[in-house]
């Protein structure tokens, strides 16, 4: 039989399948419901600044809204700082209570002083593990990717100095040399690296001529991006390695894991299956194994990464020149649909 077990940012997991940053487990009802399932982790939904900003400028709002009606009432709503994060963190602190597999929080800031603030108040909730989304978009035409990479490696710099739980950070593929990017952050002290973001993009409806957000699942094959950069990155940085962004099957799982992955995260098979497909998925991945006679992960995981293939340039131009050399035999192979 074989055995799943993998360590990811010094955590202990059954298994290397992590539950993304989703509404799925934002309950206890939830989360025990994938913990069930069979999950290896999960990662508690995002506290994004923006959202905490909105709430207290709407509580702001609704208390002006009273302030002149009389004096008693006033006394009622007194000024206080929204419970934005206390709130979030009281359904934090109440999911890690009831399951026993280990919670990662997620966090998303925008002014270096709140990434400082909210990741010592998670922490301070009793998480194993913080997981700090980098998704932001540029402002300023005049800013540099030198400087926007500063900023990120200073905010690391700092959280290493002031946590004590690990971390890991949530990227984007969109910088100069993702790859230089990746090593600054883990010379600076992170703790892991989940590749990649799964971002959303704006669209328009052209009939009421207006700006539409839809809440669109990834779709499988998503992953082969940060398939590239795992199988460039392992064995390369200190760091750990989450494969993440359209991991449905266990082939996906297995891919990843032959990349140099130490872990991926699901989410949108699991929308669309159920959390019992964790189960499912975990089945197949450990029969897989059993087939080919792995005991453990460790023992086949990063197999196929550039560091183990030496000679060989497929995570460069190898599959682009071999296309335009044989498109017919390829094609043939692998027919389109």
């Amino acid at each position: 039989m074989a055995n799943l077990n993998v360590e990811f940012m010094g955590l202990k997991l059954r298994n290397p399948i992590i539950v993304g940053a989703c509404t799925l487990s934002a309950t206890v009802e939830g989360a025990k419901e994938l913990e069930l399932a069979g999950a290896g982790a999960i990662v508690y939904k995002s506290l994004f600044e923006e959202q905490i900003q909105m709430e207290r400028a709407q509580l702001d709002d609704e208390m002006d809204t009273y302030s002149e009606r009389n004096a008693e009432m006033v006394s009622i709503f007194p000024t206080l700082e929204h419970a934005g994060p206390t709130e979030h963190i009281l359904k934090l602190i109440d999911v890690k209570k009831n399951v026993s597999i280990p919670v990662i929080a997620s966090l998303n800031c925008v002014y270096d002083v709140t990434w400082f603030d909210y990741a010592k108040q998670l922490e301070d909730a009793g998480v194993d593990a913080l997981e700090l989304n980098f998704y932001s978009m540029p402002t300023s035409i005049d800013k540099t990717a030198a400087e926007i990479e500063e900023e990120k490696v200073k905010i690391v710099m700092t959280l290493k100095k002031r946590l004590k739980i690990p971390f890991s950070i949530k990227l984007s593929p969109y910088y100069t040399n993702t790859m230089n990017f990746v090593s600054q952050l883990d010379k600076a002290g992170a703790s892991a690296f989940v590749l990649f973001n799964r971002l959303f993009q704006p669209e328009i409806n052209i009939d009421k001529e207006s700006h539409i957000t839809r809440f669109n699942l990834s779709q499988k094959g998503d992953f082969k991006l940060g398939l590239r950069y795992v199988g460039l990155l392992h064995n390369k940085i200190k760091g750990a390695l989450c494969g993440t962004n359209g991991i449905y099957t266990h082939e996906d799982v297995i891919q990843m894991l032959l990349s140099g992955a130490d872990v991926v995260q699901m989410v949108s098979a699991i929308y669309k299956n159920e959390p019992s497909y964790i189960a499912e998925v975990l089945d197949e991945l450990e029969s897989w194994m059993d087939a080919k006679g792995y005991k453990t992960i460790s023992e086949f995981r990063g197999k196929l990464s550039d560091n183990e293939l030496k000679s060989s340039d497929i995570y460069y131009r190898a599959q682009y020149l071999d296309f335009l050399l044989k498109p017919e035999e390829i094609i043939n192979k692998y027919p389109m649909r």
